[in-house]
């Protein structure tokens, strides 16, 4: 009953953004050139989607991004298993992990563009550094705050690091790596979408920039909307992995 009191409560706000958005647009109460409204927003997308302009730009947004968050997980989680192994590169890397993550990460969009060219590569490698760091972070303190007492206890039944590594530290820390992607969604999809800024010809990013150069605000305000639910379509599909995980046995 709670669920369904909640869900009807966030779908009650929704109508009433929308619907005030409306009125405001068709009293010129607001700037509509700016601001625009949900019917031509609405409209819009219906027509780009019927012509079939649209679907080419969400494709190639979702497959920069998904390939982004695959490979920020994928990275963030091998390095932060390869500091956990070595102290000696833990006491290392940690300084350099501390500024990296303090670095604001679009600011080397331009580097990826002059080492990959300006296509798909620098795009997703914008997507996928702008999530590795923080994944590397948050996964090798978890693999630090394992229960000691799982350690001392398969060392004295004789286990080696390899061993005590796939039995007792990746088990107990799985939910917090599923919920890292949770994270990582969107920061993949701010890293792809930045990079479609810069160098994109296709894209959401692309629709975005290309708005604003023609002073088509509904287009911008529309392909926000498109990303919107696209990402939250795939932070439910992460969020529904997660309860699959941690449902108790």
């Amino acid at each position: 009953m709670q669920r369904w009191l909640v869900f009807f409560t966030q779908l009650v706000i929704l109508v009433l953004f929308l619907g005030g958005w409306e009125w405001l647009s068709r009293t010129n109460r607001i700037n509509v050139l700016i601001f625009s409204a949900p019917s031509k927003i609405w409209q819009l997308f219906v027509d780009q989607l019927t012509n079939g302009t649209l679907l080419p730009h969400v494709t190639a947004t979702v497959i920069e991004t998904v390939i982004g968050f695959v490979l920020g997980t994928l990275l963030g989680t091998l390095l932060a298993t390869l500091i956990w192994w070595s102290p000696f590169l833990s006491r290392v890397l940690d300084p350099y992990l501390v500024v990296a993550n303090s670095m604001p990460k679009v600011a080397i969009g331009p580097l990826f563009i002059v080492g990959f060219g300006p296509g798909y590569l620098s795009i997703i490698a914008m997507g996928a550094t702008i999530s590795v760091v923080i994944t590397t972070i948050v996964i090798y303190t978890s693999f630090r705050e394992v229960n000691p007492n799982y350690i001392k206890v398969m060392q004295t039944l004789g286990a080696d690091k390899k061993q005590i590594f796939r039995m007792a530290i990746l088990p107990a820390t799985i939910p917090t790596i599923v919920s890292t992607l949770k994270v990582n969604v969107g920061l993949s999809w701010v890293g792809v979408i930045v990079g479609e800024f810069l160098v994109s010809q296709k894209g959401l990013g692309y629709l975005i920039i290309y708005g604003f150069q023609v002073f088509n605000f509904t287009l911008v305000l529309m392909s926000l909307g498109v990303i919107a639910i696209v990402a939250t379509l795939m932070y439910q599909a992460v969020a529904y992995l997660e309860k699959k995980i941690n449902r108790p046995v």
